[in-house]
């Protein structure tokens, strides 16, 4: 790989959701918000015909931002184990909350659902030429997770072996 870019879909953005961490035996498991953050790294072998990795605007970056938007603005977030699902999710039944049912509420939880529904639309926006490397999910300034991209993962250990090999050959 040759090419990374990154953007940031910052907290400032006003995604607001409430949540909670039903299994922490602390006061996050009670309901809670956030305005979640995003970080992406993009990644690309080539780059377009402008010189990019991918387009921020509507021809790339625009439709995982309206995603983000669907799925996370002023949402209730509730994880698919949650004991009391059926519960939150009569709240929206009953037109009190925007409900969305997610893998898990972690930041690690979510970075990779972010990723699982993001890669599809960077691969179809770019041909297959570009990929997301890794998807980082921020609550706050101090807390985030990052969920990588196996196969970006098994792309650098295959270089750096090729490299190796290569450099043994010499």
């Amino acid at each position: 790989m040759a090419w990374l870019s990154t953007k940031t879909y910052g907290g400032e953005r006003g995604l607001s959701c409430a949540l909670r961490q039903w299994a922490a035996q602390s006061h996050c498991a009670l309901l809670h918000g956030y305005s979640f953050g995003f970080r992406f790294t993009f990644a690309a072998e080539q780059l377009d015909a402008r010189g990019w990795v991918v387009d921020f605007g509507a021809g790339g970056f625009g439709r995982i931002r309206e995603w983000l938007h669907e799925t996370f603005d002023h949402v209730l977030l509730v994880a698919e184990d949650d004991p009391e699902r059926d519960r939150f999710l009569a709240l929206g039944e009953l037109g009190l909350a925007r409900v969305s049912l997610v893998p898990g509420t972690s930041c690690e939880r979510l970075a990779q659902f972010v990723f699982e529904a993001a890669q599809p639309m960077v691969a179809e926006a770019t041909g297959g030429r570009c990929w997301i490397e890794s998807v980082e999910c921020a609550e706050h300034g101090a807390n985030s997770a990052i969920y990588r991209n196996p196969h970006s993962l098994l792309r650098e250990v295959t270089a750096e072996t090729l490299h190796r090999m290569a450099a043994a050959l010499e």
